[in-house]
């Protein structure tokens, strides 16, 4: 099933911004970020890491220690408001309306526990009348599903009895468990080898199109989001640089940042002569910023010492529909470079 684009986003982002207070100073991990996703869409959040994504995602789940996170701005998920909802209400949301697949499931799964056990957790903290049997058949079906075999011998087993590709195929049968119309999915195939990586992404794309659920992809590896995702988000120092289209990011990026994440992949269609190309420098801190924007200390196109090194960019629309971009270069400069010097060695292609 797709989304109507006619219909509001299952979840809007507006202006979020996440403060850590530290004995350091205040750390700015996510400033006003704003992006909306509808129901059987995939959304791509890409960066290095410190760039904010897993932050964001947690703030959306409400899993943010209150007592020392200063969260402002708005999240609505099918309507209603996140920020600033009482804990036990979020509670009721986590696991029916929003899940999270984490990024390490070994640390994220209970050792001392059976993995039956934690998934029939999952499924009667949200059926509270469901019977011990009722919620033993859920789990088996869903460890079926996620393509366990012998799922109802695996449901006695404990966490460290699984490989890695089965302890994150546990993870997914646990945020599953109780059809979220939301799942965040933090860099689930980071730690697998590239086969079982296929295998899980094909996983995650039939059950989205199953369950139709809105999914978020947070990830630093551009060719995992060119896969999946229908949406691209591109973030850097706390802040979105670049939004749009897995096509009009991955075939006509517009950010110097965007073009060094493209630079630095590997390409079936890339010329093998010419060397990968890192990004020159190191993530910014989230304490200290750079003014202006965050990434002109590592562009090598930036206007110095103005306007990149003292104003900060805003978002906006690039002539493709949909498409924006927070960066001071001209259009026509920003097209040239990417025509003349990013395209032609393939990696975007």
């Amino acid at each position: 099933m797709t989304h109507d684009a006619a219909d509001p986003p299952y979840l809007q982002v507006n202006d979020l911004r996440v403060r850590f207070s530290t004995a350091d100073g205040e750390v700015r991990a996510v400033d006003g970020v704003s992006f909306g996703l509808g129901r059987g869409r995939t959304l791509g959040i890409v960066g290095e890491s410190g760039s904010g994504k897993s932050v964001t995602s947690l703030a959306v789940m409400g899993l943010h220690d209150p007592t020392r996170t200063r969260i402002t701005g708005e999240i609505t998920l099918g309507g209603r408001q996140l920020v600033g909802l009482p804990d036990d209400e979020m509670r009721k949301l986590r696991g029916r309306d929003v899940a999270m697949i984490f990024q390490d499931p070994l640390s994220a799964l209970h050792p001392f526990y059976t993995v039956g056990r934690q998934l029939t957790e999952a499924y009667r903290a949200h059926h509270p009348d469901a019977s011990k049997k009722q919620a033993h058949r859920r789990a088996v079906d869903m460890l079926g599903r996620v393509g366990i075999p012998q799922p109802d011998r695996r449901f006695g087993q404990y966490p460290h009895e699984f490989s890695g590709g089965m302890r994150q195929r546990v993870m997914i049968a646990m945020s599953l468990m109780n059809d979220p119309a939301l799942l965040i999915a933090d860099e689930p195939t980071t730690a697998l080898d590239v086969t079982v990586q296929a295998q899980i992404l094909d996983l995650l794309a039939d059950l989205q199109r199953e369950f139709n659920s809105a999914v978020i992809l947070i990830t630093h590896d551009l060719g995992v989001v060119s896969q999946v995702a229908d949406e691209v988000l591109v973030m850097y120092g706390g802040r979105a640089v670049e939004h749009g289209s897995v096509a009009q990011v991955m075939r006509g990026p517009q950010h110097p940042y965007t073009w060094g994440l493209l630079a630095s992949i590997p390409s079936l269609h890339g010329d093998p002569e010419i060397d990968l190309k890192p990004i020159k420098g190191n993530p910014p801190s989230l304490i200290n910023v750079p003014p202006g924007c965050a990434f002109h200390p590592r562009c090598a196109y930036a206007m110095k010492p103005e306007p990149c090194a003292t104003d900060v960019p805003q978002l906006l629309p690039v002539p493709a529909d949909g498409h924006r971009v927070a960066c001071h270069l001209p259009e026509d400069r920003r097209t040239s470079i990417y025509t003349e010097e990013i395209a032609h060695v393939g990696v975007a292609q």
